[in-house]
């Protein structure tokens, strides 16, 4: 099978038979193999009553009915798990995906031999409390990543299936795919052009939590790429800093009432000084986050996946 359609959606009754319409008609006139996976994330209104009436006049689409809404990341989640084709393509299933992108898309993973193809809305006809927050989002994505696109956050993406197989999307994360696949070893990332269509039915889902929520798991991914397996190599270099700073207060402020004593220089008691209890303090955190390194490296060591390496090829 040439392409696997993955679309999540919620609450999107009306555009679903016109998308799937010409998602066929792009499939039709390219001759490719194709199937597409409808994830109803819980939706409200009669969204999976119209899934059941597409699916069963073209056996190519497939719905999926999740129990409740679960968020965009299981909804692609559940679909990345059933995806049969060598090419993955996620589009919303709002219209604002155009599936006229399906053959460039297509070939930059078949023919090309990218690993991931992120879609990149040039001009967006998204309202200013979207588009702004969407910036912020790239820019930031882009320094602590490393991955310079320009649209994280676009739904339309290709990637091989080797890809998706290879990912977890979870929380707010699918925005970080990208991230992901890189940490994963799939580092042949590149991005396309895309047209963006105005919302044609119902209301955008974007608002300030999935906003603040999109920072938190950029923060989490960051840190978890970074030492999710040697957690030690963290807390231990902080553990290490604060103790030092702590030891090193602690000596001189020892030292100079050492010296003021063989010296008859009035000085204040050690425990009347406040750098006394600063240095205790330092050390003590010191030590806690040694503890808590060295908590985070046992807990790693039996974690399911601690052996979980992603082989390329064998002969």
């Amino acid at each position: 099978m040439n392409i696997s359609i993955v679309s999540p959606l919620f609450n999107e009754e009306e555009s679903l038979p016109e998308l799937c319409a010409w998602i066929d008609k792009v499939m039709q006139k390219n001759n490719f193999t194709y199937e597409v996976l409808l994830i109803d994330d819980g939706s409200k209104d009669k969204s999976w009553e119209v899934i059941e009436r597409i699916t069963s006049e073209n056996k190519n689409i497939k719905g999926i009915k999740l129990r409740r809404n679960y968020g965009k990341s299981a909804a692609l989640n559940v679909g990345f798990s059933r995806a049969k084709g060598d090419v993955v393509i996620t589009m919303d299933a709002d219209l604002q995906d155009s599936p006229d992108e399906i053959p460039e898309l297509y070939n930059k993973i078949a023919i090309q031999g990218f690993d991931l193809v992120s879609g990149w809305k040039a001009k967006r006809y998204d309202p200013l409390s979207k588009t702004i927050p969407t910036k912020l989002f790239n820019w930031a994505a882009r320094k602590a990543s490393g991955i310079y696109l320009h649209d994280f956050n676009c739904g339309l993406k290709s990637y091989k299936n080797t890809v998706v197989k290879s990912v977890e999307v979870h929380g707010e994360m699918h925005r970080y795919i990208p991230v992901l696949a890189k940490w994963a070893g799939f580092s042949n990332i590149t991005e396309q052009v895309v047209e963006h269509q105005s919302r044609k039915y119902g209301v955008t889902k974007f608002g300030m939590e999935r906003f603040v929520n999109g920072f938190l798991d950029l923060i989490t991914i960051t840190f978890v790429s970074r030492f999710g397996k040697k957690p030690m190599h963290f807390f231990g270099v902080l553990g290490t800093l604060m103790f030092m700073i702590g030891l090193s207060l602690f000596t001189y402020i020892t030292g100079f009432k050492l010296y003021a004593m063989f010296s008859d220089i009035p000085a204040k008691n050690i425990a009347a000084m406040s750098g006394f209890y600063i240095a205790l303090t330092s050390m003590l955190i010191g030590v806690q986050l040694f503890l808590a390194g060295f908590i985070a490296e046992m807990v790693s060591r039996n974690a399911y996946d601690r052996n979980n390496y992603q082989v390329e090829k064998e002969v």
